[in-house]
């Protein structure tokens, strides 16, 4: 394993011992609350990163990419210490439970959830996933019991999953791939009407002048929960 970053020594010592538990209350500190795709997160971020034997300085020598915007990649982001503001973190939509971690020499292991151990869930937890149903897929009014209730039974489910062996959550495939050159540093200009800074690269030229996206009245992409969608500044 490389050297430790100072930053995320208690992350990097949880990695070093393969503490899946104490990953999985660190990546419920950004996700919010523990549920079965967080972990899976965390057991996939765990598996690569030590199979890779790498640790993240936040310099891009590490890459993660991941192929949905569930719960799953908030694992993957805390565990990888990849993100998006320290340009590592690459998000494909594809709607698929996978994550590819590399390193800059381009070797990569793609993890994507086993369907036979994904499809098995509802029924290995109907209770959950009934629950679940009602209260986020068709959201229907429940009491905070309820919610409570919920989020209670997630959390078991989290944990009781961290002992279910990596090969059998996932199809785990080692493989080479061409990494991205390094992010390049962007020029900022003034927008012409609205005074802020703005990348040079996301900007409207206009008759010499520099407008940003919202003053000029562009399209403009926004990753939102239903993926990436193409809108209209209003």
């Amino acid at each position: 394993m490389a050297t430790k970053n100072k930053f995320r020594t208690e992350i990097e010592d949880l990695i070093e011992a393969g503490n899946l538990r104490g990953l999985l209350n660190k990546a419920g500190e950004l996700h919010g609350h523990h549920c079965n795709y967080l972990a899976y997160g965390v057991i996939a971020g765990l598996y690569g990163i030590r199979k890779l034997g790498v640790s993240n300085t936040g310099m891009e020598e590490v890459i993660a990419i991941v192929e949905t915007n569930n719960c799953f990649s908030d694992g993957i982001q805390m565990v990888t210490g990849c993100s998006f503001g320290n340009n590592s973190l690459i998000y494909r939509d594809y709607g698929k439970t996978a994550a590819t971690l590399a390193k800059r020499d381009g070797k990569a292991i793609r993890l994507v959830l086993n369907p036979e151990f994904e499809d098995s869930r509802e029924k290995e937890y109907p209770e959950a996933y009934k629950m679940f149903d009602k209260l986020v897929v068709r959201r229907e009014e429940g009491s905070p019991e309820d919610y409570v209730k919920l989020m209670t039974l997630f959390a078991e489910i989290s944990a009781k999953e961290l002992n279910t062996p990596v090969e059998k959550m996932f199809l785990i495939e080692e493989k080479e791939i061409e990494i991205p050159d390094f992010a390049p540093v962007f020029e900022s200009v003034k927008c012409a009407k609205c005074g802020e800074n703005v990348m040079k690269s996301r900007v409207a030229e206009r008759n010499g002048q520099y407008y940003c996206l919202p003053c000029a009245r562009e399209t403009f992409f926004e990753l939102n929960g239903s993926g990436i969608l193409q809108q209209k500044c209003s």
